[in-house]
């Protein structure tokens, strides 16, 4: 495996305003930018995925380092984490959105297609997509194609994207090196680095998405307590099983369920304390 050939992107349907407070819990360096009126970006300034050089026998691939990234964003936000990445090998994407079980499809080098059909139906519907028309033109990817390698079926599916108003960066594009994505990002305008700061900083930053995202009805009363012990209940065995498989993405979703679900009770019971 070529670590030169490695890389990958979150794409993250919403601005960067909302996906600001969330990435920084990921505990991860990365660039986030625009990607069209309601997308943003998030490229990886580290490469914390198996690259095939000395000492990297306990990384983990490319896939799954964004597919634990993808859910943990998502688990915390009303909106989809699409997370597309690419290797010597492979190729393919992650959708995670809400609790519910992230899909994904893969297309080795040449572009043959190893995902299942059904992957591709349940990606159209959970993004919103037209049934027919975007349907179709993502059942075309799943198909085989002499002409098409791996770079292309998901440049492909970033065209049927750009009807839900994504727009990716010029430069941004499947197939560059991890290097070449960040000097991309780091130059455009409007491009800034998010980074864990510690936890009073997360602290802050997540209570500020909760109350100014669409779910800030739900921060208060039984509800909010409700959703805060399904975040306890989930986050530790998830944190538990990523640290035996030594899994990154896993340990940090678990992480953040913990977090959020404790942050929750947390607030829950200061803004009672402080209406007495």
């Amino acid at each position: 495996m070529n670590a030169t050939s490695t890389g990958a992107l979150l794409l993250c349907r919403a601005d960067p305003e909302t996906v600001r407070p969330l990435a920084h819990l990921l505990r991860e360096q990365m660039l986030l930018t625009r990607a069209g009126k309601e997308w943003s970006v998030l490229v990886p300034e580290g490469k914390p995925w198996r690259t095939g050089g000395a000492g990297q026998e306990a990384a983990e691939p490319v896939d799954r380092v964004l597919g634990g990234w993808a859910t943990a964003l998502a688990v915390g936000s009303a909106w989809p984490v699409l997370a597309l990445w690419w290797d010597a090998d492979r190729a393919g994407y992650t959708l995670a959105a809400g609790f519910r079980r992230p899909v994904g499809y893969v297309w080795l080098g040449d572009g043959t297609p190893v995902g299942e059909d059904e992957a591709m139906r349940t990606f159209a519907a959970r993004l919103g997509l037209d049934p027919v028309l975007d349907l179709q033109a993502l059942e075309e990817l799943s198909r085989p194609d002499p002409d098409a390698d791996a770079d292309a079926r998901l440049r492909g599916l970033l065209a049927v994207l750009t009807r839900t108003g994504l727009t990716l960066p010029a430069g941004l594009t499947p197939g560059a090196s991890g290097d070449r994505l960040r000097s991309v990002a780091e130059a455009r305008p409007g491009t800034e680095r998010v980074a864990w700061a510690g936890w009073r900083d997360a602290v802050r930053v997540e209570l500020d998405a909760v109350e100014s995202g669409r779910v800030g009805p739900w921060v208060r009363g039984p509800r909010a307590r409700a959703i805060a012990a399904v975040q306890l209940a989930a986050g530790l065995p998830l944190l538990l099983w990523g640290a035996r498989r030594r899994s990154g993405g896993w340990v940090a979703a678990g992480a953040l369920l913990l977090a959020q679900g404790a942050l929750g009770l947390a607030y829950e019971r200061a803004r009672a304390g402080a209406e007495r």
